[in-house]
């Protein structure tokens, strides 16, 4: 049974809303202390403001007032707290927000960065050469999960199919995660059969990155016998690995590409040259079949014209020498005179007496000279 003086949810949360709108002193309020969480959707931006003891959820409808913002920054954020009936939820409605001072985190990050870097961890001397033709092997120390191992695997066997990819799994955030990651990165250095460790995680907040900020990560890293690529967060994020490691990738879909020898855009280029060299022979042995055909033509042509002169010239010859043949020339009444096996040609080479031999035409005649 209910009972009397019981009130129903959305009583009750409407009080709670009239008193936040109706008290003077909580409107246009200051509130400072560290940005965490923060997102932007749909132009509003949504995020928490933190100190050592409490949260305060926050959200600005002006998202472009804060472009400048990232996790870890400390701030004074001016508006006033807005109880949502519906939701249930108590936001601090942010109107302006400025900065104010670092976020610890932030701070952290930039003395570790400094002591580091004043030790000689980040010096370019140390940097391992990483040479994609010799890579045949990659160690990657990521989550097991999510789309990062998948993504540097594709992108891998897309370039070169012949590479192989070893994963140590580990924890990329939260408690202990870095004692995971150094513990993974000590594998592979001691891994001979590795070429390359790419150390991987996606996006996220300066919270989530911090593993990857600590000094046992750090020098883990510098300790390592294997070239190391740090591919952490987005483009825009830094952290200590970063400066640490041999090379840094802005994303750990570009470090997959840093260290892989792209053959398969050889394979194509050369499938290209080929495909390109097989027509300029084919245009050539067209070019020159042409040219054969028509010299083979003109040669036609040359050769009948100078067999046709041959021809003629000869025909010319034979009509002469037919002319002076002996036969033609017994066609006109002459004969032939023998004595012999002389052929008589004056009449002082004969004597009376002589048996001469006459030669026409169509036969011969003995007769003697008196």
């Amino acid at each position: 049974m209910i009972e009397e003086k019981a009130i129903s949810v959305t009583q009750i949360s409407t009080y709670f809303k009239q008193i936040f709108d109706a008290e003077e002193l909580l409107q246009n309020i200051s509130v400072f202390g560290e940005v965490s969480d923060f997102s932007i959707s749909r132009g509003i931006a949504y995020f928490s403001l933190k100190d050592e003891n409490a949260l305060l959820s926050c959200v600005c409808f002006d998202s472009n007032s804060l472009s400048s913002v990232r996790n870890g920054d400390m701030v004074i954020v001016k508006g006033s707290p807005r109880y949502y009936v519906k939701g249930g939820r108590l936001n601090f409605n942010v109107t302006k927000i400025t900065p104010y001072g670092m976020g610890n985190l932030f701070e952290q990050f930039l003395k570790l960065k400094q002591t580091l870097e004043e030790e000689g961890l980040f010096d370019t001397k140390y940097k391992k050469l990483i040479d994609p033709k010799k890579i045949k092997r990659i160690g990657v120390v990521t989550s097991e999960t999510g789309a990062v191992i998948q993504d540097i695997i594709n992108i891998t066997k897309r370039r070169n199919p012949n590479v192989d990819i070893v994963l140590y799994p580990v924890k990329v955030q939260g408690a202990m995660a870095e004692l995971d990651i150094v513990k993974g990165i000590k594998f592979f250095s001691d891994y001979d059969d590795i070429d390359v460790v790419i150390v991987a995680r996606g996006g996220g907040s300066l919270e989530d990155l911090q593993p990857f900020n600590t000094e046992v990560v750090a020098r883990a890293v510098f300790a390592s016998n294997k070239p190391i690529v740090s591919a952490v967060g987005h483009e825009t994020d830094f952290t200590i690995i970063d400066f640490v490691s041999d090379l840094r990738a802005p994303t750990p879909s570009a470090a997959a590409e840093l260290v892989t020898e792209n053959i398969m855009s050889k394979k194509y280029s050369l499938q290209d040259k080929i495909f390109r060299l097989i027509r300029a022979v084919e245009n050539i042995l067209y070019i020159s079949k042409t040219k054969i055909s028509h010299d083979i033509k003109s040669l036609y042509r040359i050769s009948e014209s100078f067999l046709n002169e041959r021809e003629y010239m000869l025909s010319l010859k034979q009509a002469k020498l037919t002319k002076l043949s002996p036969l033609e020339i017994m066609k006109l009444g002459y004969a032939k005179v023998s004595k012999g096996d002389s052929v008589v040609v004056s009449v002082n080479d004969t004597v009376q007496g002589d048996e001469l031999e006459l030669q026409f035409i169509d036969g011969k005649i003995k007769v003697v000279r008196r």
